[in-house]
């Protein structure tokens, strides 16, 4: 796995040829126990980095589009699988915890849903008030610069642009790691704001 902006952070990619862009999976390195955000199926390379930096605790999937291997660090590690409450009635898997907005996943860790996107409560994450993690809704499918899930994709535009104005409120956001495209590490509040702004 690839050390982000911070140290105890890192993430794993993988390309998506008819997307042309990367998805991406991270983890966040706890002594109280890791949390993996939508996890995808990682090389031999990067399961044994996961397993030198220690136990997984969390699993937290975003959306049910970002289920991808989810269930093999639940079953490997014994970790507590957790997804957004907007979406409890139909998601694939059994969750021990559900997410709405304002809800702490960990100290340090906040979820925000949003409305209007693909699935109903999509997960956007805070962590320690300055990275944001995104699931589908806000993405980046060129450096440096932010943008929406496509129109035809939203459940609803209004809402899901509401959504966007609302993470871009944020104060103190200085990253954006989004679950698809690139990263931007610097300058993240501005990119946000430039995409309410676009919007």
């Amino acid at each position: 796995m690839k050390r982000l902006h911070r140290p105890d952070l890192f993430g794993w990619s993988v390309f998506d040829e008819s997307r042309n862009l990367d998805f991406h999976g991270l983890v966040w390195k706890r002594d109280a126990g890791n949390v993996v955000v939508d996890p995808l199926a990682m090389t031999a390379h990067d399961t044994a980095h996961l397993a030198e930096i220690g136990r997984v605790a969390h699993v937290v999937v975003t959306n049910s589009d970002h289920v991808r291997d989810a269930m093999v660090h639940v079953e490997r590690d014994g970790a507590t699988l957790i997804g957004p409450a907007g979406e409890r009635e139909g998601f694939p898997l059994a969750c021990s915890r559900w997410l709405g907005d304002g809800d702490e996943v960990v100290p340090g860790l906040v979820a925000h849903a949003l409305d209007g996107s693909k699935t109903p409560g999509e997960l956007a994450l805070v962590l320690e008030e300055k990275t944001l993690i995104t699931g589908d809704l806000v993405r980046a499918h060129e450096g440096g610069r932010l943008c929406m899930l496509p129109d035809a994709k939203l459940a609803d535009r209004d809402a899901a642009v509401a959504s966007v104005r609302r993470l871009a409120a944020l104060p103190g956001i200085e990253t954006v790691l989004p679950g698809d495209g690139w990263p931007i590490f610097r300058g993240g509040g501005d990119a946000l704001t430039e995409l309410a702004d676009s919007l």
